[in-house]
């Protein structure tokens, strides 16, 4: 057995098609610029390639977009690609080494690197995804499981992710699927397949990634599912477990699956109720004494789980909820896209359910407006699907007799629809202040948070469990539970200075960087490869 150094060098030398990302996504020099970061959201990138008749001739970038319209205050809808594209363009051809790459980017400083096969695009490789394969510390600690799987060839682990998925609308099938897309990214494990949990009549047209389906309210649809599991070629399973999302008292007909399986389990915990009732905490008990290993997304989580579930540390990992790593802009470069020119805009998105406190927000609104009159309150999302079978429409006309009531009609607007990503992210970036009304505190997770702090807005918001995390780092400020008044101060107190919604802007960003979806997913696959002895 050779020194890790010199399998070190061994990694450096092999062609740069070993690490390079397929089919990036690509835009013509004539497109506008708006295009481009749809794309760019859309698919998850920082960069986009341009191709003129098929032949690569320059690259777009996030920074492009910053420097060279953002900051200028260009318009993205006026501005072409070709204009703002960083050319000439440099590539390096498919056999080249890896660490003849790494020196073109470090000796041109620049941090993407496009791969071509005679001319033609090939793929675009960045100097991360290039020092992954070749990242010295993990080959110093990881040396014999490393060599296994590069040397010998042998596959990765394949992971399977038990949990609700798109194109069924419910929280946690998005936050799976982009876990899933990122992990795909990160070439880190087999291309994971999804074991997907339909409701009670749903059917679904799912992706080829779902291999197999579960009856939420069957128990023997469990159980075919552990052994389906069994006697597949699936290493490791990440249960994302949340209270509604099984049959049975407190979705104890999960445990049947556990019971029966016979892989290793990482568990996501969406939820962690500091005062259960009594069946739900023997059902989360029964599902941790089932799990290798835990996932919360807010660090008091793992104190919970010490305390009512004698949940050893070392069993349980904070991995923060994740979100889109976007570049910070201004709101007014985004609202006239958008038709919001000249509003100041407040947001809350999500699915709306009674638990989500939207009423005490727009209760807020009149006392805002007496200061600020163009002020326009977006309350984006349409009714939780479980929430549409038990009552109907019944929560959000409520909202609108609310609106009406209160003579708001003018500052409150209704965007019923479930969003696509992109369409989201750009209410969000034209958002002045982002508003979280949570009525109860025990809510352990919240994707709208993320979202909210990796697109740099200031935020207001209760102080549930995920929240005061973020609050105690500075990345929003607190107000009262069910209370409009302390809502109304907040939101006033930070449309009045500017230099305070700054800094909230500022830190609530800073903030996220440590959340975005490629860390997160190599958190994941670390803990998938510990599940699993590796």
């Amino acid at each position: 057995m050779g020194s890790p150094s010199s399998y070190l060098g061994a990694l450096l030398r092999l062609p740069v098609q070993n690490n390079m990302k397929t089919d990036p996504p690509t835009a013509s020099p004539h497109d506008p610029a708006s295009n481009v970061v749809e794309l760019m959201i859309r698919e998850n990138v920082g960069a986009v390639i341009v191709l003129d008749d098929k032949e690569p001739v320059g690259i777009i970038t996030e920074k492009d977009i910053l420097e060279r319209i953002i900051k200028p205050e260009r318009s993205l809808e006026a501005t072409l690609v070709l204009d703002v594209m960083s050319k000439p363009l440099i590539a390096i051809e498919v056999g080249r080494p890896i660490v003849e790459a790494l020196g073109m980017m470090r000796d041109r400083n620049i941090r993407r690197l496009v791969i071509t096969e005679n001319g033609a695009l090939a793929g675009l490789t960045t100097e991360r995804r290039l020092l992954e394969v070749a990242h010295e510390r993990y080959v110093m600690q990881n040396y014999d499981r490393i060599k296994r799987v590069l040397v010998e060839d042998l596959e990765k682990p394949n992971v399977a992710f038990l949990s609700t998925y798109p194109p069924r609308e419910c929280g946690i099938a998005i936050y799976t699927s982009d876990v899933v897309d990122a992990l795909n990214q990160l070439y880190a494990v087999g291309p994971p397949v999804i074991a997907a949990i339909n409701d009670k009549g749903g059917y679904y047209d799912y992706s080829n990634i779902v291999k197999y389906q579960i009856d939420q309210d069957e128990v023997k649809s469990y159980v075919k599912a552990a052994d389906y599991i069994n006697e597949s070629d699936i290493d490791v399973v990440n249960l994302q477990h949340e209270y509604g999302l099984f049959g049975g008292d407190w979705g104890e007909n999960i445990i049947a699956f556990l019971e029966e399986l016979e892989k290793p389990v990482v568990t996501t915990l969406h939820t962690v109720l500091g005062d259960p009732d009594p069946c739900a905490k023997r059902v989360l008990g029964d599902i941790l004494e089932h799990s290798d290993y835990a996932v919360v997304m807010a660090r008091v989580g793992m104190a919970l789980l010490e305390q009512l579930y004698d949940t050893l540390a070392d069993r349980v990992r904070y991995i923060p909820h994740g979100c889109p790593n976007l570049p910070f802009i201004v709101s007014e470069t985004v609202k006239s896209t958008l038709g919001l020119k000249d509003r100041i805009v407040l947001s809350t998105f999500g699915l709306l359910s009674r638990g989500k406190g939207i009423e005490y927000a727009i209760r807020a609104i009149p006392r805002i407006v007496e200061e600020y009159p163009r002020v326009l309150y977006l309350v984006i999302g349409e009714t939780h699907p479980e929430v549409r079978k038990q009552e109907g429409e019944t929560y959000r006309q409520s909202l609108f007799d609310l609106v009406e009531s209160l003579g708001i009609e003018e500052n409150v607007r209704f965007v019923n629809r479930f969003l696509e990503k992109s369409k989201l992210i750009r209410f969000l970036q034209a958002t002045d202040v982002y508003i979280l009304p949570y009525p109860n505190r025990e809510q352990i997770s919240s994707g709208t948070l993320s979202y909210a702090l990796c697109t740099g807005k200031a935020i207001v918001t209760t102080p549930f469990l995920h929240a005061e995390e973020v609050v105690s780092e500075g990345g929003a400020i607190r107000c009262k539970f069910r209370d409009p008044d302390s809502i109304s101060r907040c939101v006033i107190r930070l449309l009045r200075f500017d230099n305070v919604r700054e800094g909230f802007e500022k830190k609530s960003y800073e903030y996220s960087r440590d959340m975005i979806w490629p860390n997160v997913a190599m958190r994941y696959a670390n803990l998938f490869y510990q599940a699993l002895g590796l």
